[in-house]
């Protein structure tokens, strides 16, 4: 494991106050183990949809970075803290290590959290911009930006992360199964079995006190949902008025398993095998 920090030279990317975006190419090419056409690529096929532009939604957040020194500080000071010591906590938690690269860098709005692979490299890129724009700098909302990839990339190093499938009603089947193992990896991680990132406003008390029905609604919407109509996963999407709902029921069918299997075992489950479990942990 290995983090790059490029904080100190993300100013460098501006002309005073103002964001340029040959000074960010020679900083992103001089700092980062990625070239900055990865960023420019991504950010080329947002603009391509016609939903954005680069004076209205990207430049003012980069501007933002330049001149909120305060949560500037605050993001830093939260990946810093997060980060630190965490390959022991893995070793410690799961007896094992992982390759990646944890990078906390300025980018072109990618996103808050990014797990990637560049030339066979894996990466969680961490864009400071989209962090303060949302403003996710506390402990907690790193953590959940950071442990959940983990729990990706440990599922992808030790077990099978993608699996083929033949039909939607699995593709969101193994969705569920995948979200829910990263976040019994956050879980475990923090050492309570009741933690989940999300947890604000009663979030959690409300998703227990729903289970069932979240459980029925999720095996019936599966064989219908398509990724534009999908309640479950993404702070943009509700069901019932609350987001991520399908992180709370995978982490807990990964719990119900957790009663039958060893974690490493879970991870290396099949399609199949899943399905069957999941039948028995809705009955």
């Amino acid at each position: 494991m290995k983090m790059i920090d490029s904080y100190p030279a993300l100013l460098s990317a501006y002309e005073g106050p103002a964001f340029c975006l040959e000074k960010w190419k020679a900083y992103i090419d001089a700092l980062l183990p990625c070239d900055s056409s990865l960023f420019l690529s991504d950010m080329e096929s947002c603009l391509q949809t016609g939903g954005f532009t680069w004076e209205a939604d990207y430049l003012p957040v980069l501007n933002a970075v330049a001149s909120n020194g305060v949560l500037r500080e605050k993001a830093h000071d939260a990946f810093r803290r997060t980060t630190e010591n965490l390959e022991q906590l893995v070793s410690h938690r799961f007896g094992k290590s992982l390759d990646v690269e944890i990078i906390f860098y300025l980018g072109l709005c990618n996103g808050a959290g990014w797990a990637t692979q560049y030339h066979g490299q894996n990466m969680i890129l961490l864009g400071i911009e989209k962090i303060m724009e949302l403003n996710w700098c506390e402990i907690d909302d790193m953590r959940g930006l950071i442990y959940h990839e983990l729990g990706h990339i440990y599922h992808a190093q030790y077990g099978v992360l993608k699996r083929p499938v033949s039909n939607q009603a699995d593709r969101f089947l193994w969705q569920l199964f995948t979200e829910g193992v990263a976040m019994y990896f956050e879980q475990a991680l923090v050492g309570d079995c009741n933690y989940y990132h999300q947890d604000k406003n009663g979030w959690r008390q409300w998703c227990q006190d729903h289970l069932k029905e979240i459980q029925a609604d999720f095996d019936r919407d599966r064989h219908t949902m398509t990724p534009a109509s999908q309640r479950y996963f993404g702070d943009w999407v509700v069901y019932h008025g609350h987001s991520d709902v399908g992180y709370y029921l995978g982490c807990q069918f990964v719990h119900d398993l957790l009663s039958r299997y060893s974690f490493d075992q879970i991870i290396c489950l099949d399609v199949d095998a899943v399905g069957r479990a999941y039948q028995q942990f809705l009955s």
